[in-house]
């Protein structure tokens, strides 16, 4: 248990070296390119807390080691006639910086050897942060968990005697695109275009970002949402859309709905094993249309909204409809420059269907082995358009934590989301990247 091998069958380091491979991008990454910018990253990030500071020499030589076994994150992206496609990149591996930015900032390839990620570090914290146009959160999970394993390797010789110098046993380095292999026919449009209230306000700087963390113990917040009668996803969308209509619209009604890009892991729904991006979007939503709603009120209004989407037949929809756009033979012959024209046109009319996001990366776990040097995790999320404040959600041991991050310069939101939670008697730790004053 807890052994690594150094999987049965992958070519050696120098072998893989001399490989060249181009690949499609999956069904979701397609978009990404289109609509990425320096105004609109497209990036999140993924940060594992150690209980030691991080030294950038060992951090460097553990991202050398350990990018030619991901294929997914070992790749360049090249312009075709008609789609984006990546091809494998040779170039040494991105170098290794302490952090000197805001995060999830636009990741420039040639700056960059041509990688759409980045790895840097503050202290004792590794950040991963990933063009999505690469993976979903738990293709970068995976990659991390596997960096940090060869990082703590390197700094304890004893670790690398005991484990070796492999991946772990049980991690995936699958590449196939299961939208593709999941698709049944469908003709149903899954997602609404109908346009959400927007959180607005004055903006911070350009290319800031204001991170805000709250960590709280999860037996606390599991007897709350117990009390709720929810799991703890749905209670924690349902506190910030309450935070939102709070703060915002200050308990009134509103002609539009408060609604939150809720995006839903596949994997276990379809047995997929797969690096590559694959989940989809469902929306919780709460339209406020009459005067001073309860939280109880919109706990359960969020939660039933979520449940009756989250369905496996319903979210076999929601990507049937995406990939047949894809299979369609005449739109597979319209050339690049216009089908980036009509994405950015449904792009943009769908963003503003919601008003923020808050994505759930699960309980990160980690071999036993290296329990003792971690402290934890955290996530962060890029804005998009419309959408100027988002949450993450993950959890390490018995400590969750909930990450807003926002471009915007007041705070109300945030506190008001914190605050609910204390109300309903779960201890909430705030920590904050500074952007606030605080």
């Amino acid at each position: 248990m807890g052994k690594k091998k150094s999987q049965p069958g992958q070519p050696g380091r120098r072998e893989r070296a001399r490989e060249i491979k181009w690949a499609k991008l999956d069904n979701t990454a397609n978009l990404f390119p289109v609509i990425a910018g320096e105004d609109m990253s497209n990036v999140y990030r993924i940060s594992v807390t150690l209980k030691e500071q991080v030294r950038q020499e060992l951090l460097q030589e553990a991202l050398e080691l350990v990018l030619p076994w991901f294929g997914v994150f070992k790749v360049r992206m090249r312009y075709g006639m008609f789609w984006y496609y990546f091809e494998t990149n040779h170039k040494p591996a991105p170098r290794v910086k302490e952090e000197y930015r805001y995060p999830c900032q636009y990741i420039s390839p040639n700056r960059n050897r041509n990688y759409l990620f980045r790895v840097n570090y503050y202290q004792n914290r590794i950040n991963l942060e990933v063009f999505h146009v690469l993976t979903d959160g738990m293709g970068g999970i995976t990659f991390l968990k596997e960096l940090t394993y060869q990082y703590l390797r390197l700094a304890h010789p004893e670790l690398r005697k005991k484990l070796g110098d492999g991946l772990c046993s049980d991690t995936s380095l699958n590449q196939e695109d299961s939208y593709l292999r999941n698709y049944r026919k469908s003709h149903k449009k899954g997602y609404k275009t109908k346009r959400a209230f927007h959180v607005g306000g004055e903006k911070l700087n350009p290319l800031e970002l204001g991170v805000m963390h709250g960590y709280m113990p999860t037996a606390s917040l599991k007897e709350v949402c117990a009390r709720h009668g929810v799991s703890v996803n749905e209670y924690l969308v349902s506190a910030f859309l309450w935070s939102i209509y709070q703060e915002c619209l200050h308990g009134t009604p509103s002609k539009r709905p408060i609604s939150s890009c809720v995006p839903v892991n596949l994997r276990p729904y379809f047995n997929s094993i797969t690096l590559k991006n694959f989940f989809v979007i469902v929306s919780a939503v709460f339209w406020p249309e009459k005067e001073k709603y309860s939280f109880e009120e919109v706990v359960q209004i969020v939660a039933k909204s979520l449940r009756e989407q989250i369905t496996r037949e319903h979210l076999e929809n929601l990507f049937a409809y995406n990939v047949s756009n894809e299979k369609n033979i005449i739109l597979r012959a319209v050339p690049l420059f216009i089908k980036s024209i009509a994405m950015r046109y449904v792009y943009h009319t769908s963003a503003l269907a919601n008003t923020t996001t808050v994505t759930n990366l699960g309980r990160i776990q980690v071999r036993g082995e290296y329990e003792k040097y971690i402290e934890g995790f955290a996530a962060v999320l890029s804005m998009s358009k419309g959408q100027n404040i988002k949450g993450t959600i993950c959890s390490y041991q018995d400590t969750l934590v909930f990450t807003i991050s926002s471009n915007l310069s007041d705070a109300s939101v945030q506190r008001g989301f914190f605050r609910r939670l204390a109300e309903d008697g779960v201890p909430v730790r705030i920590e904050t990247n500074g952007v606030y004053g605080e």
